[in-house]
């Protein structure tokens, strides 16, 4: 059997592949596990500073959750459901939230469902211009479940996310765009291109502020302003005895480029 999920490392960005495009990469449970791990071995690897993921095939990046698979486990029972599904989903994309690394998501196709909530939880997106999206679990009777009725309104805000959550419609990349989903809009034959463009651009940067602030970031939007300004002094005191902050600013002082280690 194929594996359910490729990686491969280019320098020092880890490429990630969905790997199940006869069915439109849908989300088994077997492809969940395994991305976890790939992320466990990432965030380990020293030589990797950011992640790029995207879909096998030309039609999705990924279709959502793999429906009969799911099915068996609602007929299991609501526990069942809850431990199989709903909390294996919402520990990946809040695995990928966390994550200390950059992951870009290069949407390739359609991002339904779970594919929409990954795209919603990953630090940056790049679509291309190929790309729909839609929240369709309403179509099956139940809201979203791996992080969908949170993030989106965050991202949105209340009555644009709701009205994509309660319609289950269609959106189109630019409409995602508009909605803060994606940071960009690429053709189609440029997206992994532009993708290792974005990664690149960050990867001038020491690794230790990029950890910082996706930490700031991502914990701060469930804290109070209050919160999250001593959340930003705590990240600020891990980088202070650092090389990397020694080292850039003693660059900008002397004019020359930072050589940053990551310690």
């Amino acid at each position: 059997m194929p594996e359910t999920v490729l990686f491969e490392r280019d320098d020092e960005i880890a490429l990630v592949i969905l790997n199940r495009p006869e069915k439109l990469n849908a989300l088994n449970y077997e492809l969940i596990d395994r991305m976890l791990e790939i992320l466990d071995e990432i965030e380990v690897d020293n030589r990797i500073r950011a992640v790029i993921l995207t879909g096998a095939g030309e039609r999705a990046f990924s279709a959502g959750g793999d429906i009969p698979e799911f099915s068996q486990s609602v007929k299991a029972g609501t526990q069942t459901a809850l431990k199989e599904f709903v909390r294996r989903g919402q520990s990946m994309t809040a695995r990928m939230e966390a994550f200390p690394k950059p992951i870009i998501a290069a949407i390739n196709g359609i991002a339904y469902g779970g594919g929409c909530e990954i795209t919603e939880a990953v630090h940056l997106a790049v679509a291309s211009d190929r790309a729909t999206f839609a929240k369709p679990e309403i179509n099956l009777g139940m809201p979203p479940t791996f992080g969908g009725t949170q993030r989106l309104s965050r991202l949105a805000g209340r009555k644009r996310a709701l009205e994509l959550l309660l319609t289950g419609d269609t959106f189109s990349p630019e409409h995602a765009f508009k909605l803060g989903l994606v940071n960009m809009i690429v053709p189609h034959d440029e997206l992994m291109e532009a993708a290792k463009g974005l990664a690149s651009r960050i990867l001038r940067h020491s690794p230790l502020a990029a950890a910082s602030i996706i930490t700031a970031v991502s914990r701060g939007m469930n804290m109070s302003i209050g919160e999250g300004l001593q959340m930003e002094g705590e990240q600020f005191a891990r980088v202070a005895p650092t090389h990397d902050l020694r080292e850039g600013l003693d660059a900008w002082i002397e004019r020359r480029s930072p050589v940053y280690k990551g310690v």
